[in-house]
C-alpha cells in the first residue's frame, strides 16, 4: 500500500500564492501517474494537474499559466505551485498516483485525505 501525506493548504487572498507538497509513504512502485485533483463544494472532482508516465503533462484549462506541478523523486514528492489565485480556486486538494507495486501486475490508484484551499477577496 501507499500513504499519500499533503501540506500547504490554508487561506490566501485573491492573487497570491500557495505550494501543495504530496509525500508518498514508499518509493519502491512503478508510478503511472501522479497529480492533483480538486472538489469544490457541490462540484464533482476534476483533473487540476498531472504527470504522466512519459513526462507529459497534462492541466486544466482553468489553471495553465497560473499553476505549476512538479515531482521529486529522491523525496517521494509531488508539488503544486499555485500563482495568482482566483475564488474560484477555492476547494478541496486532493493528490492521486496511479502505480504498480512491486511482484503485482496491475496499476492501482491511491489518494490523499485532501487539503482544503480557500481563497477569499
Amino acid at each position: 500500500q501507499v500513504q499519500l501525506v499533503e501540506s500547504g493548504g490554508g487561506l490566501v487572498q485573491a492573487g497570491g500564492s500557495l505550494r501543495l507538497s504530496c509525500a508518498a509513504s514508499r518509493s519502491t512502485f512503478t508510478i503511472n501517474t501522479s497529480g492533483w485533483y480538486r472538489q469544490a463544494p457541490g462540484k464533482q472532482r476534476e483533473l487540476v494537474a498531472a504527470i504522466i508516465s512519459d513526462g507529459d503533462i497534462n492541466y486544466a484549462d482553468s489553471v495553465k499559466g497560473r499553476f505549476t506541478i512538479s515531482r521529486d523523486n529522491a523525496k517521494n514528492t509531488v508539488y503544486l505551485q499555485m500563482n495568482s489565485l482566483k475564488l474560484e480556486d477555492t476547494a478541496v486538494y486532493y493528490c492521486h498516483i496511479k502505480v504498480r507495486l512491486p511482484g503485482t501486475w496491475t496499476f492501482n490508484d491511491y489518494w490523499g485525505q485532501g487539503t482544503l484551499v480557500t481563497v477569499s477577496s
